[in-house]
């Protein structure tokens, strides 16, 4: 309602102004105000322009259900794990990537405990939830135009197993003010009872890198090595008790047999390190996904009105150059790690995760990769995010990417003094030009 009392203000400036808009025109501007609201709702992902639910995904899962129904992959079932081990070979998705979550805050909640917690095992693009006797494996992947989308896999032996969408029925948590109101991904640490349960009374906090390390893991297992740092993870909440959870029961674990029966997952790890990546880059797919959106709806809005009010096509106006900035800086600000939780004590996991995450990073003249950790004072040697060299980037709508490739070089530059940067040093952005311009094609030249 405040949207189309604005929009009706402008349009009676607009007519003031130019007499030919009296009469019909009015009309064809109030029928502009219905399109162009719906590009400025944030919520409204399955109006124009995004179509979420009706648009054809692209993304891995997609992918991969395409070569199944055309017999060009296919799943192997195991007697242990089901379809699982084969799914995630398929994806690409390693096993060391294995965090467990025993908080009931997932789609199959009557099945997770702190004796049953659910395994997700990620990728930079491709998430796969399972619990124990489950009646689904959930999977999610990041498509370019659309950002999270949301399947299953019935957890049966069949000869033609299929991988459905589900979205509708996920994005109740997974579209909302957690997940900046676009489909996308959240980690939230709890205070979880004996059962499960979320004591939601004692309040919950979505985790990412800038959160103090004593807010987060709530209602997760950890294994690592954190020295005098502490989190809420691997222990069970009292309400009545002053703090809720005792923490140093629950630190430095690297062994889960206690907790758990670990020979019934694929590896007897929850590894920390993971669950950092984890944080940063759930937080990051919704930062890109946005920007993607706001880009588009910024696009249609102009669209509209140029049209209606016999603009140049090519006319931008103040409100999407204010909302395309606004969801550029917001996604540059966690790019380069501004605000990041500084460690006090050395990282270590107890998988094999780190060194195969290290493994896959796109090297530079000089062997540096942005997925180099630190694991010392912050999470990576050179704060720029790995998801720079994703498909959802280069994706990006060319309204925001101009924006954006422009703000890259300013930030980088020895002049910049932006407050949210001030904490790259000279050496870190001199760094992370040299890895951009050896590893980002076109780096040099999108100014």
């Amino acid at each position: 309602m405040q949207f189309s009392r604005r929009i009706t203000r402008i349009s009676q400036r607009e007519a003031h102004r130019e007499p030919r808009f009296l009469g019909s025109a009015l009309i064809t501007i109030s029928l502009a105000i219905l399109v162009a609201g719906t590009a400025l709702a944030q919520g409204d992902h399955n109006g124009p322009p995004i179509n979420y639910e009706k648009s054809q995904p692209r993304d891995k899962v997609a992918q991969l259900n395409e070569r199944l129904k055309k017999g060009a992959s296919r799943l192997e079932w195991d007697e242990k794990y089901g379809w699982l081990p084969s799914l995630l070979k398929n994806l690409k998705v390693s096993e060391t990537s294995q965090t467990l979550v025993f908080s009931k805050t997932s789609l199959q909640i009557r099945k997770i405990s702190p004796r049953r917690p659910r395994a997700l095992y990620f990728n930079d693009e491709v998430y796969v939830g399972t619990v124990q006797h489950g009646d689904v494996i959930e999977l999610s992947a990041v498509d370019p135009s659309l950002g999270a989308v949301f399947y299953s896999l019935d957890a049966k032996r069949s000869p033609t197993p299929a991988i459905r969408r589900t979205s509708s029925d996920c994005l109740s948590c997974h579209a909302s003010g957690r997940t900046d109101r676009v489909p996308g991904y959240l980690v939230r640490s709890v205070f979880p009872s004996a059962s499960g349960h979320p004591h939601f009374d004692l309040g919950t906090t979505t985790t990412d890198q800038t959160s103090d390390f004593r807010e987060r893991f709530g209602g997760w297992y950890v294994t690592g090595k954190h020295g005098s740092m502490r989190h809420r993870g691997n222990e069970i909440a009292d309400r009545d008790a002053k703090p809720p959870i005792d923490t140093e029961a629950g630190a430095n674990v690297t062994d889960l047999s206690k907790r758990i029966t670990t020979a019934k997952y694929l590896t007897p790890h929850s590894d920390l390190v993971a669950l950092m990546v984890l944080q940063h880059q759930a937080t990051m797919h919704n930062l890109i996904t946005r920007a993607s959106y706001e880009g588009r709806r910024a696009a249609h809005y102009d669209t509209v009105w140029n049209k209606t009010l016999e603009r140049p096509a090519e006319h931008v106006s103040e409100t999407s150059q204010r909302r395309i900035a606004a969801a550029g800086e917001k996604l540059l600000e966690h790019l380069f790690f501004s605000g990041e939780f500084r460690l006090t004590a050395p990282i270590e996991g107890t998988s094999d995760f780190a060194n195969e995450f290290e493994s896959k990073g796109r090297r530079d003249k000089r062997g540096r990769s942005l997925r180099d950790f630190d694991l010392q004072t912050r999470m990576f040697k050179h704060p720029c995010s790995f998801l720079i060299h994703s498909d959802s980037f280069k994706a990006l709508p060319g309204n925001v990417r101009q924006y954006i490739d422009k703000r890259l070089h300013e930030i980088l530059s020895d002049d910049d003094d932006s407050p949210a940067f001030t904490h790259l040093s000279t050496n870190d952005k001199t760094v992370i030009r040299e890895i951009l311009a050896d590893t980002l094609p076109g780096f040099e030249h999108r100014r």
